[in-house]
C-alpha cells in the first residue's frame, strides 16, 4: 500500500526537486546527524576530474540534422553530476537545450516559487500532520527553510531529500549541471512545459485531498520499501540498464491497481506528447536539440523515444562509455 503512490512521487520530482532545493539551502546542516552539505565542485575539478556517462542517450535524425534525447535522473551522487565524454559531445553538436523546465531563466524560478506558495486563506493542516511535516523538516535538517510552501510540496521536498544519507542528494540532480554546461556553451535554453503546469500535478484544491496527498507522503517518509525503489531505480538509470527501467511498472510495486496505473499515466505519460511536439517543433525550425528529460519518460509505447518515431524520427539508442564496473 505504502509504494503505491511512489511512481507519482518519482514523477512529481522530475523539475520540482530541483528547483524547491533553492529553497532548502540555507538550512541546518551543521549538526553530525545531518548530511553534510553538497561540496561544490572547485574550478580544478571542472576542468581535470575524469567524469563518466550515466544515464541513457538517443539520436534522433530527420531533415538531414541531428538532435538527441538523453534521460535524466533528478535525485543522484556527486560522482555523476557532470556528463562524460560521449554525452558531453552530444550536447556540444546541438544549439538548443530543453529541459521540462529551464531553472536558470529567473522568470521561470519565479513563476515555479510563486506557485509552490501556500495561497492566502487556505486551509491549515491538522497538527498532528503539521507536526510530522516539522518533525520530518528536522530530521532532514531543513526546518525552516519549507515555511509558506503549499504542503503537498513540503512533502514532495521531503521524499526527494530522503536518500542524503546514501549519497543521493537532488542537488547533484542530472538536468542542473547539463543546463549549467549548456549555458556555459552559449546554448539556448528552452523549457518544455511551465511551471504552473508541474505545480499543478502536485497540488489540490480540496483540503481533504490535500490531506489524503500529505497523509500518504509521509507514509513514504516512514519506511524503507520505497527508499529501495528509487536506489534500484537511480542505479539502473547510472548503468544504462533500459530494461530494467522498462520493467519498473512490473518492479515497484506501485502501479498494482488500475488507478495507479491511470494516475501514473495522468502525471508521466500524459505530458510526453507535448514534450515531443516540443522537441519536434524545434528541430522542424531547423535547430538541432538536446533534449534532457526523467528517465521515467523514456519507457515504454508512452515513452518519449516512440513519441519522437512516431513524429518521422529516426531513433536510435547512443551507446556510452560507462566505467568498467558498471558494465
Amino acid at each position: 500500500m505504502i509504494r503505491r503512490r511512489l511512481g507519482r512521487w518519482l514523477g512529481w520530482m522530475a523539475g520540482i526537486a530541483l528547483a524547491l532545493t533553492a529553497l532548502t539551502a540555507q538550512a541546518d546542516s551543521i549538526r553530525t546527524a545531518c548530511p553534510p552539505a553538497p561540496e561544490p565542485f572547485s574550478a580544478e575539478e571542472l576542468q581535470t576530474a575524469p567524469f563518466q556517462d550515466h544515464g541513457l542517450l538517443w539520436r534522433l535524425d530527420k531533415d538531414g540534422r541531428t538532435s538527441y534525447l538523453y534521460a535524466t535522473i533528478h535525485v543522484a551522487r556527486r560522482e555523476w553530476a557532470l556528463p562524460g565524454p560521449v554525452v558531453r559531445a552530444a550536447l556540444r553538436s546541438v544549439d538548443h537545450a530543453a529541459f521540462e523546465l529551464n531553472l536558470l531563466d529567473p522568470d521561470v524560478l519565479t513563476r515555479l516559487q510563486r506557485a509552490a506558495q501556500q495561497p492566502a486563506g487556505a486551509a491549515r493542516l491538522p497538527a498532528e500532520e503539521a507536526r510530522q511535516i516539522e518533525q520530518a523538516a528536522r530530521h532532514a535538517c531543513v526546518q525552516g527553510s519549507l515555511d509558506g510552501l503549499r504542503p503537498e510540496l513540503q512533502v514532495v521536498t521531503l521524499v526527494s531529500l530522503a536518500l542524503r544519507g546514501d549519497g543521493f542528494d537532488p542537488a547533484w540532480g542530472i538536468d542542473h549541471w547539463l543546463m549549467r554546461q549548456a549555458k556555459t556553451q552559449g546554448l539556448r535554453l528552452v523549457s518544455l512545459e511551465t511551471p504552473e503546469q508541474q505545480v499543478s500535478l502536485m497540488v489540490h484544491a480540496q483540503p481533504a485531498a490535500v490531506l489524503a496527498a500529505v497523509r500518504q507522503g509521509l507514509q513514504e517518509l516512514q519506511g524503507d520499501a520505497s527508499r529501495a525503489v528509487v536506489r534500484r531505480l537511480v542505479e539502473a538509470w547510472a548503468c544504462s540498464r533500459v530494461d530494467e527501467l522498462e520493467t519498473f511498472a512490473q518492479w515497484c510495486a506501485c502501479q498494482e491497481t488500475e488507478a495507479d496505473r491511470a494516475q501514473h499515466r495522468a502525471t508521466v505519460d500524459a505530458r510526453n506528447p507535448a514534450m515531443a511536439d516540443r522537441i519536434a517543433a524545434l528541430h522542424q525550425r531547423g535547430h538541432t536539440v538536446f533534449a534532457a528529460v526523467g528517465a521515467l519518460h523514456m519507457v515504454g509505447e508512452a515513452g518519449l523515444p516512440q513519441q519522437m518515431a512516431r513524429r518521422g524520427f529516426t531513433v536510435g539508442q547512443v551507446p556510452l562509455q560507462l566505467p568498467l564496473h558498471r558494465q
